[in-house]
């Protein structure tokens, strides 16, 4: 009774999880994997927690539960990055991690000798990329608003193409003065799975503001300050490394250093052909044929195979005919510049997109819209899990959201701004952090 009773529990785990704007559909190994990284005293409560971030007093409120007893337990679950809490000005909020960001990337960039990060490793590489229903769930409809979006090197843009400050990452620093350091994840993971060693530093991630208090305050990350940021945005840009931020135009709060070999992003991309994994930035590469020499240096720097040479052949004055080879975008673009930082020649320039990008304005916005496409929103609108009033609301708001009709003219340009400004309106702007 004991052994099914835990199992009904994990399962009941694995349901709230998958209510995240994220996505985590139940398999054998996503089983393992909450089985490992939560106790059954940590999910029973996860279970019972609200669906958007909430204060101590609202948790305790909903639950029952003194607020005394409960912020030790929030405390611990937030030390393993399994919940954040972040503070609102007022408040902490507490909210349940997804699985990215959020516990994959936490849970990898913890460090001590008694913990199984081999087999944590394994087990989210076979969860996200051997099962295949993890990226089926949140790309394999045509989704596109990704929790991240691609930045631009400034250093890779051609003459004359001007770009907006939430687009230069320099500007992005700027614009904080608190900043954090820890292991990136995708490259720990990679390391405990026994892949090649990576040219790029495991030490990485970087992130600003509040979600650098977050990860300072429970030992994901040290501390640093504006210039070392700045050294590692060079740093990034000699290694040629693709650069990724939240998915917002105000106040995004990190920014990935990432390579082909290891970045999961970039994985999900090359090996599965969800181009909406991460969003791409407002440019696209060009290139000037007649500087190309032909070496291919960008085709080999571009991180989803996105630059393939084209063979061809040159003729001189005397006639005499040579073989040779031409750049040519030939697939999915990010926009990261990193082809252009590898060209020796200045024949690979980062031009401005010609159809328009969509980047949600805040975390409000893309939390809805990611929330609208996968089919979870009515769980942020009704939050509650113990309420029965609120279960049915759910059960019928969700299918409403779910006709694929009404969820087209909500994510259309029509209707999009509109039906967000209702939400904010009704209170909804205080949902998501």
């Amino acid at each position: 009774m004991g052994h099914q009773a835990a199992k009904d529990l994990y399962r009941q785990l694995g349901t709230r999880l998958d209510q995240a704007t994220v996505r985590t559909p139940w398999t054998p190994v996503f089983h393992e994997l909450v089985t490992m990284l939560y106790t059954p005293d940590e999910a029973e409560l996860i279970v019972r927690l609200p669906y958007r971030p909430s204060s101590l007093t609202r948790i305790a409120g909903l639950t029952g539960e003194e607020a005394g007893r409960l912020l030790p337990r929030l405390d611990s679950l937030c030390d393993k990055g399994l919940v954040v809490d972040l503070w609102d000005g007022t408040d902490y909020l507490y909210m349940v991690s997804p699985l990215v960001i959020g516990f994959f990337e936490f849970t990898m960039m913890r460090t001590g000798p008694d913990l199984p990060q081999q087999r944590w490793a394994e087990l989210f590489e076979a969860y996200m990329f051997g099962e295949r229903e993890f990226l089926a769930a949140n790309f394999g409809d045509g989704q596109q608003v990704s929790i991240m979006r691609a930045l631009p090197h400034e250093e890779a843009l051609a003459d004359r193409v001007e770009i907006l400050d939430h687009e230069k990452a320099r500007a992005l620093i700027d614009a904080h003065s608190e900043f954090a350091l820890g292991l990136c994840s995708c490259r720990h993971e990679k390391h405990h799975l026994g892949h090649a060693p990576c040219r790029a530093p495991m030490a990485t991630c970087t992130s600003m503001g509040n979600g650098a208090r977050f990860l300072v305050r429970h030992g994901f990350a040290e501390p640093i300050d504006k210039q070392r940021m700045l050294d590692i945005l060079a740093r990034s840009r000699d290694l040629g490394l693709t650069l990724s931020t939240d998915n917002v135009r105000q106040d995004p709060g990190f920014i990935c250093h990432c390579c082909g070999c290891c970045c999961n992003l970039l994985l999900g991309i090359r090996e599965t052909g969800y181009t909406g994994v991460l969003v791409t930035s407002t440019c696209i590469a060009r290139v000037e044929s007649s500087l190309c020499t032909g070496c291919g240096r960008c085709a080999k720097a571009c991180p989803v195979n996105g630059v393939r040479m084209i063979d061809g052949t040159s003729s001189d004055r005397q006639g005499t005919t040579t073989a040779t080879a031409t750049a040519r975008i030939d697939g999915h673009c990010l926009g990261c510049g990193v082809c252009a930082l590898a060209c020796p020649t200045g024949a690979l320039r980062l031009d401005k997109r010609p159809q328009r990008v969509l980047h949600p304005a805040d975390t409000f916005e893309r939390v809805m819209l990611q929330a609208l496409e996968r089919d979870t929103l009515h769980t942020l609108l009704f939050d509650n899990p113990a309420s029965r009033t609120q279960s049915f609301m759910r059960a019928v708001v969700g299918g409403f959201l779910r006709l694929p009709p009404v969820k087209q003219a909500l994510l259309g340009d029509m209707l999009r701004s509109r039906f967000l400004a209702a939400l904010r309106r009704a209170g909804g702007d205080t949902l998501p952090v």
